[in-house]
């Protein structure tokens, strides 16, 4: 997960730098703004994710571990969701936002965080069983 987080913000990164010269290009400093903008919130939602999974298996081997992160996940998965759609109101309520750069950066960075998502769990070393015991384990002689 924090490779997740690292690749999460390089690739934030380069979306904001294409994102702000197209806002720059289409409507100024309020199109650069706005590109911004729709870059921060578009990283900061997956970004929470990737934190509240590393935070919730602080808790691997607790006897309750499967109830803590369970919980955890989804009481910010709610917190989330409604900080979305406040943030949301309230940014396109704003004079200077302009609507088409925020939302194609917040889309650029949307989908460039599951490309990310994507590539680091492919590439994660992650055992098919564990703790298994094979017939014949406990026999001295094999």
């Amino acid at each position: 997960m924090r490779n997740v987080l690292l690749w999460s913000a390089i690739m934030s990164g380069a979306v904001l730098v294409v994102t702000g010269v197209i806002g720059v290009v289409v409507s100024g400093t309020d199109g650069l703004w706005s590109a911004v903008l729709g870059t921060v919130i578009g990283f900061l939602f997956p970004a929470l994710t990737a934190a509240t999974i590393l935070f919730a298996n602080r808790f691997f081997g607790t006897p309750n571990y499967l109830v803590i992160f369970f919980g955890v996940f989804m009481g910010v998965f709610l917190v989330k969701i409604l900080a979305f759609i406040i943030a949301l109101n309230i940014v396109f309520g704003l004079d200077w936002v302009v609507r088409g750069v925020l939302y194609g950066a917040l889309m650029a960075t949307a989908i460039g965080s599951i490309v990310v998502d994507i590539a680091v769990i492919a590439k994660m070393r992650i055992p098919a069983v564990s703790d298994v015991r094979l017939p014949g384990d406990d026999d001295p002689e094999v």
